[in-house]
């Protein structure tokens, strides 16, 4: 299977496209589908999908057995699940601002964001409706208030809108890359010099649709510029600034110039060190406030686990 675009493809309600490539002529639409969604949903469910009329081959409706030719451009619009309800859940949030428009959260390595299939309790969202009167409604009930995400492995800033017009200044803002995002990570290898920056378009990897990798093809630009913070010999410590904000941006940066993220379990190998997760932190995040017109910016230390690791660095 080849050129897989997944343009807005990870969430229901949204579309997925791709082109059919030499070697997927003659292979069953659902087939086709469900071998492209691993293990996400099952084929019975593609061929659901097919008879409601979610699936197109260029832009015309098909049947499950139908076969596909080399070139078929292939869409399938995600319905929105019919009953799912998002529950609020006491979880404690480590609150660094909020007030009537948006909410600043220091979020722990481990949690999911928004609730998904496999994760619909325990994410910042649940957190967020128990903790929050009113979060916005713009992206439906499985992400109110959520503008923006991080990574599970991810700990660090992540802001949540309180209301419509907050969440539309918030997403116009991260639209125009006038948000700033600081993140601290810990790299394998020596970095040698002391500044750089990695501009190179991001796609999904065409032989693993769950990866993204660095590709001309069906991609989008992508920028982050790194300065070193220490050197450990095998290892470097880094501050990055996002540029642009793709999926997984930084830790396919940082495979691409051969410097993995410590603990990444999909995109590193692990060399010594073993951590629940990759050594990234979103550190700093600044923005316009929404009613004010004032710039905020925030920062949140480096979670325990980081500085014990680097504690244990220096001390080498």
């Amino acid at each position: 299977m080849t050129a897989a675009m997944w343009e807005r493809a990870e969430h229901e309600g949204e579309v997925m496209e791709w082109t059919a490539g030499p070697e997927d002529a003659k292979t069953r639409i659902d087939k086709y589908i469900a071998e492209a969604l691993g293990d996400e949903v099952s084929r019975s469910q593609v061929q659901l999908w097919i008879s409601e009329g979610h699936v197109t081959v260029n832009g015309a409706p098909v049947k499950a057995n139908f076969k596909l030719s080399e070139g078929d451009r292939i869409s399938v619009h995600v319905p929105e699940p019919s009953a799912v309800e998002i529950a609020p859940e006491d979880i404690p949030l480590e609150v660094v601002f909020e007030d009537r428009d948006v909410i600043v959260v220091n979020k722990p390595r481990g949690m999911v964001v928004h609730p998904a299939p496999g994760h619909l309790t325990g994410t910042l969202v649940n957190a967020l409706m128990f903790h929050c009167k009113d979060l916005s409604g713009i992206n439906g009930e499985l992400r109110p208030g959520i503008v923006h995400r991080i990574d599970k492995d991810t700990s660090g800033l992540i802001m949540a809108a309180k209301n419509d017009k907050a969440h539309a200044s918030l997403a116009a803002q991260l639209k125009d890359h006038s948000v700033t995002r600081r993140y601290i990570a810990l790299v394998q290898g020596n970095i040698s010099h002391d500044q750089g920056t990695v501009d190179a378009p991001i796609g999904r990897d065409p032989h693993d649709r769950k990866m993204f990798t660095v590709t001309d093809r069906n991609s989008k630009h992508a920028v982050t510029h790194f300065t070193v913070m220490e050197r450990f010999g095998d290892y470097s410590l880094l501050e990055l600034q996002l540029e642009t904000g793709r999926t997984h941006q930084i830790r396919v940066h940082m495979k691409y110039i051969g410097h993995s993220l410590v603990g990444d379990p999909v995109y590193g190998k692990s060399k010594g060190i073993k951590m629940n997760g990759q050594a990234l932190h979103a550190a700093v995040l600044g923005f316009v406030h929404p009613s004010s017109g004032e710039y905020v910016e925030f920062s949140a230390p480096l979670p325990q686990d980081m500085e014990d690791l680097l504690a244990s660095l220096r001390s080498r």
